[in-house]
This record gives structure tokens, C-alpha cells and sequence, in this order.
């Protein structure tokens, strides 16, 4: 069976500019964390909680999308059609990051000079996998399981996620996926809570610790919105997609809470906004209605280019770390041009992305793979 055949069902727009806000908010944060001088004091402190957004409106999508339609299709039919929709951005990115990967020799990466092609190239083809890499092949330094295009790592949980719904959780009545989202929020909040810096920031590295960031950060969204996507009822509530983007802007970009001495209240605080806010914004966003012509553009233009975004704008990011670190004591008003150019610069890549490759390659693998 073909993709059209499942694309029948109506989109949620305003859940499509979200996602495109999401991802806008995750550039600047990217581009102001090179400029602090800690996890305390990130001006988008909050920046990275984007990414546990993303997995719940993935989730919800998901259950959305394909719920009612496994009588239709197999496991191995769903995975291709998720393979299709994720990896040629992936190998995009990973192209990028390596096509920029030698010109980024700074102070901040002193070894990438002493890297053998070869070693580079390997890290490249088992990202277009999007398998995290071992510490052995650390070409950076930063001990990422993606040295090409951090970003990466985020996508690998994403299929493990996939993954877990397609094999098993899926099947799951509402009381039993309720139990197991209640059991993962548990799990966030200690996490949350407990963690050495009083946040859940992490999940890029192969090691054990990371490794469970990672997992808990993805299974509660995830399954928290598959949960949404078949309890919620929503209703119609006005200019929807103005105040959900408010929200959204203001956990994400919310100063650190709590400072040093009290890491904990930082948890508390990461704990509530993933766990209770982040799908009252999703509901809200699903109850709303575009009345205009320019609201739905908006929407559509933020979704299209939400994906692409996230995927191609870290290997341009890696060269403003590297000038912030060659340059000590850059002040954020001398940094702001540069950063306000890159984030321009990385929506029009995205677009062009989009619709010179991502959109061209998807419609020809549907159509060979199909």
C-alpha cells in the first residue's frame, strides 16, 4: 500500500508552526551556549526542552497517523515509511557536517587536524545510519555519539521510540499506556530531580549514563503524546497558535530556576513543563483554528521547514563555536550579528533543503520503495 493512501486524515496546522517554533528556539539556544560560561547562565537557558516537545508531538502524530491503521499495515511497511520521512535529512546533515568538519579546527577542538580522512569518512557513512558511534570514534571531542552533527542523537532515540510503538506498545489499552506513561513520568521527574545538575539535559553520548538520559527523555513525551492522541478531545479555542507559541517561548527561554544551591528546584521546574505543560500546549494547539489565509502559511511555512531546520543548521553552528573560542571574550552584542546571519542563513538552507532534496528524494523513494 502506498503513502497517499495513508495521508487521508487532516493535518493539525497549528501543531505544524509549533513545531517550527520549537526548532527556531533550539537554533538560538545553539548559538547563545557557546556564549556562557555554564549550564547556569545560558541566555535560552531552558533552550534544550525543545527537544522533549518534539518527542511528544511526535507521539501524538504517531498515534494520530497510524492508530487505527495496522489493520492496513506491518511493522516492516510502517518503519519503511518512517525510514523514507527521516533519513534523507539525516544523510544531509551528516553530509555538512563532514563537507565543514576540517575547517573547524579552533582552540575548542585542538585535534581535528590529526584526523585521518578515512577515520572522518567512517564516522560519516554510520551516521547516514544514524548508530551512534563509540567514544573510539570521538573525531571531535565532545564525546558525542554524532561528531558530525550533534543533533543526531535526538533522531536515534526518535526510532527507538518508533521502534518500541511499532513492535509492542501500540497495542496497549489506554489503562495499560497510562500506567506505563505515568511510570516514565516518574522516572523523568527523578531524573529531573536528582541528576548532578538539576536538569535532563543530555542523551549525545554512548555510555551508560547518557544513555539513560536519552531513553527517559524520549519514552515519556513520546508515549505521553500517543496517550494525548487517543484520550483528548479537543475543543475550539481562539488564537490557539499565538498563545501556545507565547507558552512555548516562555518555558523554553525561562532563566535558570533555582541557581546553584538549590539544583533541585531546576528539576521541579523542568519536571512540571515537560510533564504537564508541554501536552497542555499540544492540546491547546490541536483545539485551535486558523481562521486566516496568512495564519495557515505561517503555520504550513514553519512546519515545512521545522525538520530540515533542526538537521542542517549544527554544521554551521560548529564554525560560530569555533570563531567564539578562537576570539576569547566575545560579548554577546559583538556576537549577536553573526548569530541573527546564521539563524537567517539556516531557515533559507532548510528551505532549499526541503524542496531541492528532502522533498525530491522522499517522492522517489515512495515511488521505487513504495
Amino acid at each position: 500500500m502506498g503513502e497517499k493512501s495513508l495521508a487521508t486524515k487532516p493535518h493539525y496546522p497549528i501543531l505544524d508552526g509549533l513545531r517550527g517554533v520549537a526548532a527556531i528556539i533550539v537554533v538560538t539556544f545553539h548559538l547563545t551556549e557557546p556564549l556562557a560560561t555554564g549550564h547556569l547562565d545560558n541566555l535560552v537557558n531552558h533552550g534544550y526542552l525543545a527537544v522533549d516537545f518534539f518527542f511528544l508531538l511526535s507521539g501524538f502524530v504517531m498515534g494520530y497517523a497510524y492508530d487505527d491503521r495496522w489493520h492496513k499495515m506491518t511493522v516492516g511497511g510502517f518503519l519503511k515509511r518512517r525510514i523514507i520521512r527521516l533519513q534523507p535529512l539525516v544523510i544531509l546533515g551528516m553530509t555538512l557536517g563532514a563537507i565543514g568538519f576540517y575547517f573547524t579546527d579552533s582552540t575548542i577542538w585542538p585535534l581535528i587536524h590529526t584526523i585521518p580522512l578515512w577515520k572522518m569518512l567512517l564516522v560519516m557513512l554510520i551516521g547516514y545510519t544514524v548508530l551512534p558511534v563509540p567514544l573510539s570514534l570521538d573525531i571531535r571531542g565532545w564525546e558525542e555519539m554524532h561528531p558530525l552533527n550533534s543533533v543526531g542523537w535526538s533522531l536515534f532515540f526518535e526510532y527507538i521510540a518508533n521502534i518500541f510503538y511499532a513492535i509492542g506498545i501500540r497495542k496497549f489499552s489506554n489503562k495499560a499506556l497510562s500506567v506505563f506513561v505515568f511510570l516514565a513520568a516518574v522516572a523523568l521527574a527523578h531524573l529531573a530531580i536528582t541528576s548532578a545538575n538539576g536538569d535532563v539535559a543530555g542523551g549525545w553520548t554512548l555510555n551508560w549514563e547518557q544513555g539513560r538520559i536519552g531513553i527517559t527523555r524520549t519514552i515519556f513525551p513520546f508515549f505521553a503524546g500517543l496517550l494525548l492522541s487517543r484520550v483528548a478531545k479537543p475543543t475550539h479555542i481562539k488564537n490557539a497558535f499565538l498563545w501556545c507559541s507565547l507558552l512555548l517561548a516562555v518555558i523554553l527561554y525561562m532563566p535558570r530556576i533555582g541557581g546553584a544551591d538549590y539544583l533541585w528546584m531546576n528539576g521541579i521546574y523542568e519536571s512540571i513543563s515537560i510533564i504537564l505543560v508541554f501536552p497542555l500546549i499540544v492540546y491547546i494547539g490541536a483545539s485551535g483554528i486558523l481562521k486566516t489565509a496568512t495564519g495557515n502559511k505561517l503555520c504550513k511555512f514553519l512546519g515545512d521547514i521545522s525538520y530540515p531546520l533542526y538537521l542542517v543548521h549544527y554544521p554551521i553552528v560548529y564554525f560560530y563555536v569555533a570563531w567564539i573560542s578562537n576570539n576569547k571574550g566575545i560579548t554577546f552584542t559583538e556576537a549577536l550579528p553573526v548569530a541573527v546571519a546564521i539563524l537567517l542563513g539556516s531557515i533559507v538552507l532548510a528551505y532549499f533543503s526541503l524542496k531541492w532534496y528532502d522533498e525530491p528524494v522522499r517522492k522517489w523513494l515512495r515511488k521505487k520503495w513504495g
